[in-house]
């Protein structure tokens, strides 16, 4: 029985244009991010924390700049240094992509940690406060990529969901160097069918850790919990979704099979556990 596989929808990757300028789907997902976390701040309730809404306005702002400069910075250090080195000016060029979640992480904790200090609040509060918002912004983020045909899976063959995608050309051909077998596959298609990871990023990354951070959220009492549990479980799908996902090129793999993804969410899950064993223990003691 012949494998059929699933083709790239092509969108254009420009959402609409207003008055000459072009906006751009990965831009209009952030967007609808940023207005989405907002406006569900605004219906939880922390009276806890002895919020406003302008307090609440400012962290937002401040922490969504954090996200936007340290996920340019973490994409150019961590993952493309050599052509920011000899492109300099590429680190205010957004519009051609590059992002690392793990910098805008490390951003918005630190902004998080600045604010806590001038507003004189609890930095566990106001991190226990953004993560259950976090997981909506990374699921269409990751929408984004797909629309955008970037960050795609890993080439595999037997699954009915394999897609091909057109933007892939470059690593198929370099693929197909160590994996002669697949050259007769490539002609045929064009492409080789990947893994959709980007959907399986936006399912388990967006999906799942927005429930699992959301369930019964008024009900939790306990000091850091949100965090840890963020931490700990965006680590575990992040490493185990990377298996599925294809390395940047720059980059490839660290000892042949790990990548700067799974290194840098290692000690996520590690914090993440150590947080809510702590957590938990000064609840029941």
């Amino acid at each position: 029985m012949k494998m059929q596989y699933l083709l790239f929808p092509k969108i254009n990757p420009v959402a609409i244009t207003i008055y000459g300028i072009d906006i751009y789907w990965y831009s209009l997902m952030y967007l609808i991010s940023f207005l989405f976390i907002i406006n569900i701040s605004k219906l939880k309730s922390y009276n806890n924390l002895n919020w406003t809404n302008r307090e609440n306005e400012i962290l937002l702002y401040l922490s969504f700049i954090g996200l936007l400069l340290g996920g340019r910075l973490g994409y150019i250090l961590l993952y493309n240094l050599k052509y920011f080195l000899n492109h300099p000016i590429s680190l205010i060029k957004f519009r051609e992509g590059g992002m690392s979640f793990h910098g805008g992480l490390l951003g918005t904790i630190l902004v998080i940690f600045i604010y806590s200090i001038y507003y004189k609040k609890k930095f566990l509060q106001l991190t226990d406060f953004i993560t259950p918002l976090i997981p909506f912004g990374l699921g269409m983020g990751r929408i984004g990529n797909f629309i955008n045909d970037e960050l795609w899976g890993r080439v595999t063959i037997n699954i009915p969901w394999a897609m091909l995608f057109p933007n892939s050309t470059e690593l198929d051909l370099i693929y197909i160097k160590n994996h002669k077998n697949f050259i007769n596959l490539f002609i045929k298609y064009g492409n080789l069918p990947r893994h959709p990871s980007q959907i399986y990023e936006f399912f388990f990354e967006g999906i799942i850790l927005f429930i699992i951070l959301n369930i019964n959220y008024n009900k939790r009492k306990m000091l850091g919990y949100n965090t840890s549990v963020f931490l700990l479980f965006y680590g575990i799908f992040r490493i185990f979704i990377e298996f599925f996902r294809e390395p940047d090129i720059q980059l490839g793999f660290f000892y042949s099979y790990i990548t700067m993804g799974q290194i840098l969410s290692f000690p996520m899950v590690l914090i993440g556990l150590i947080m809510l064993y702590y957590t938990i223990y000064k609840k029941f003691n």
